[in-house]
């Protein structure tokens, strides 16, 4: 990334990720009495470790922000725990594992979402595109993992909406920098699922309020199923997609952001200080439409796998 610097032994940091071993991915999956945090896996190709584990080791964090900040994420460090003969080995993920958010709420500052950044998404609503980026929050205990089975308050009886996103999770401090620069700030990827309360929201904006309960009900938040580093992935152009019980809702590439990611992070930066842990959600493409009973969300981004979400209503 911009900025860091690396020694001779990593000029292949350029190779793609299979030249390098294979690609790296963070899974959180659940073992044992393990069920509110499960045991971190890290992925390379097709060998799966158990950082969890290996804490008991060395001294070593379990959650995504404190390896954000110890610099672990990056190659170097990625190379030389991989090759440190204490990392014990886990077994691969099995189709039945019931797997976390790899990013846990408690490890997540704030939630920046940004809204109408697809020019589709504003004009299937009949609005034209924000002259300037628009954010919204969503509260880091909405977080829920692969899937989870979601339901609206018990008495709404109104619209429910889904939406693919792109989830950026900031690694370092961010105040005041450009595009360009911001991007060192940027620790990884993954996707997420912004569970809309559509009639609520709408409601709300008529009335000048906040979407503040239409976007904050309990697992409105789905994340997952994994975490790519910032180096796995190309933020701009990443192919997004939403399906709702196998039909095809939504699809869109990053490229068609109208604020990309860096312009995003950047905009943020000068209005408030973004810290890690912070998730930035970086807006829907359009497509989005009502949930009911039973239905199956299964949100894709490439690289990052498949979110599926269940929905249950009253």
């Amino acid at each position: 990334m911009e900025g860091d610097e690396f020694s001779e032994a990593d000029l292949d940091l350029d190779l793609a990720p299979e030249e390098r071993g294979g690609a790296v991915r963070f899974h959180r999956r659940v073992e044992g009495d393990l069920i509110h945090e499960g045991k971190l896996l890290l992925q390379r190709g097709d060998d799966f470790y158990d950082l969890t584990e290996f804490r008991w080791r060395r001294e070593m964090p379990v959650h995504l922000r404190a390896l954000c900040a110890r610099g672990m994420l990056e190659e170097e460090a990625l190379v030389a725990l991989l090759g440190d003969s204490d990392l014990p080995r886990a077994r691969p993920l099995a189709a039945e594992d019931e797997l976390l958010s790899p990013i846990l709420p408690r490890e997540v500052g704030k939630v920046l979402a940004l809204g109408k950044n697809f020019r589709e998404h504003a004009a299937e609503f009949g609005e034209a595109p924000p002259e300037e980026p628009i954010f919204f929050t969503k509260l880091p205990e909405t977080i829920v993992g692969p899937e989870a089975v979601v339901s609206p308050p018990p008495r709404y009886t109104g619209r429910m909406d889904h939406e693919v996103e792109l989830a950026v999770f900031l690694a370092r401090p961010a105040q005041a920098l450009s595009p360009k620069d911001v991007m060192a700030c940027v620790g990884g990827y993954t996707i997420a699922n912004d569970l809309t309360l559509r009639s609520m929201q709408g409601l709300d904006r008529k009335r000048g309020h906040p979407w503040l309960r239409s976007k904050n009900f309990p697992g409105a938040l789905p994340l997952g199923p994994c975490f790519a580093p910032a180096r796995e992935l190309d933020p701009a152009n990443l192919e997004l997609r939403a399906y709702v019980n196998g039909e095809l809702r939504q699809q869109a590439n990053t490229r068609d952001m109208l604020v990309s990611v860096p312009e995003a992070l950047s905009y943020l930066s000068h209005h408030l200080p973004l810290f890690p842990g912070d998730l930035v959600l970086m807006g829907t493409p359009a497509g989005v439409g009502p949930l009911e009973h039973g239905d199956v969300v299964t949100c894709t981004i490439d690289g990052l796998g498949e979110l599926v979400t269940r929905i249950r209503r009253p």
